[in-house]
């Protein structure tokens, strides 16, 4: 509670400065509450102890025309890169970072999910004549499952409620479509005609179309491609679920396209948080959706 409460006075603190054309000094408040900052994961070490050398945070003050600069402990941060959305790190609205230290697993989710779905919408496409879909179940078990289901429980550690469910989920659905695949488990076998095997699975994409249109309607406040990331997926799983309930191949083939557009929007994601100015001389400079007041 007491990290929380400091989390959210430093929150106050910056926001306060957002206002204010003057600089802000908070040397007496961090005097008893040092705070570090690491720049490279973006995220905020909350620190009880006196005995930390030069990583002790004692002031805030602002620079720039309109103030868009803060000075962290001698370190210069933008104030939209602090408090904006970011696809990178899976946060789809204004906040601070978390004030644990760990790093950053969205990428690592996300590049899992992109990987996977880009191979199986490329068979959904039919690309080379490829129709059978169980070259995905090793990705589905391993990378897209197994590796982005641990990613998002990273996420829920690091108090990204988000990002942890999303990762957590995704990494949950291609476990559970690797699962169809594998003889042991009896899924296909258990249907006696084909048809009503491509009704089940219709049902079972139309529920993880539904899960993904309320997860879009959460990144309406974020970047152009984090919302386009959600937004293709809803549509891909709209697709694929339509296809499968009316046989189309076009359907599939149309799931294929968006899920294709997915993946590569799920990978523009994972390199924005991946590439800074310290390690790539190209970054992602996401472009925030516009913001309407409400009444």
């Amino acid at each position: 509670m007491a990290i929380k409460e400091q989390q959210n006075d430093l929150e106050a603190q910056i926001s306060h400065l957002s206002d204010d054309s003057e600089n802000y000094d908070h040397d007496r408040y961090y005097e008893n509450n040092p705070i570090s900052v690491n720049s490279q994961s973006r995220t905020y070490n909350t620190n009880y102890s006196k005995n930390q050398g030069s990583d002790l945070l004692y002031s805030i003050t602002t620079s720039g025309t309109a103030n868009e600069f803060i000075h962290l402990d001698g370190k210069k941060f933008l104030k939209s890169d602090m408090l904006a959305a970011f696809g990178g790190s899976l946060t789809p609205g204004n906040s601070l970072p978390s004030p644990y230290k760990f790093a950053n697993p969205a990428p690592l989710g996300l590049s899992a999910f992109a990987l996977t779905t880009f191979v199986l919408s490329l068979i959904n496409c039919q690309a080379r004549s490829v129709q059978v879909p169980n070259i995905v179940v090793c990705l589905a078990m391993f990378y897209g499952g197994l590796v982005q289901l641990t990613a998002g429980m990273w996420e829920i550690a690091l108090g990204n409620v988000f990002g942890g469910t999303c990762l957590s989920s995704y990494g949950g659905f291609w476990l559970s479509f690797g699962a169809i695949y594998i003889p042991w488990f009896g899924i296909l076998d258990a249907y006696e005609s084909e048809i009503e095997l491509e009704n089940a699975v219709g049902f079972y994409l139309l529920g993880w179309t539904i899960f993904t249109a309320g997860v879009t309607l959460c990144t309406l406040k974020s970047t152009v491609a984090f919302f386009g990331l959600f937004l293709s997926l809803t549509i891909t799983f709209l697709m694929l679920s339509v296809g499968k309930f009316v046989q189309s191949t076009s359907c599939t083939k149309a799931g294929g396209i968006f899920g294709l557009i997915t993946a590569l929007l799920a990978w523009y994601n994972a390199f924005a948080g991946l590439a800074n100015k310290e390690n790539s001389y190209i970054v992602a400079n996401g472009i925030r959706l516009p913001q309407f007041k409400r009444d």
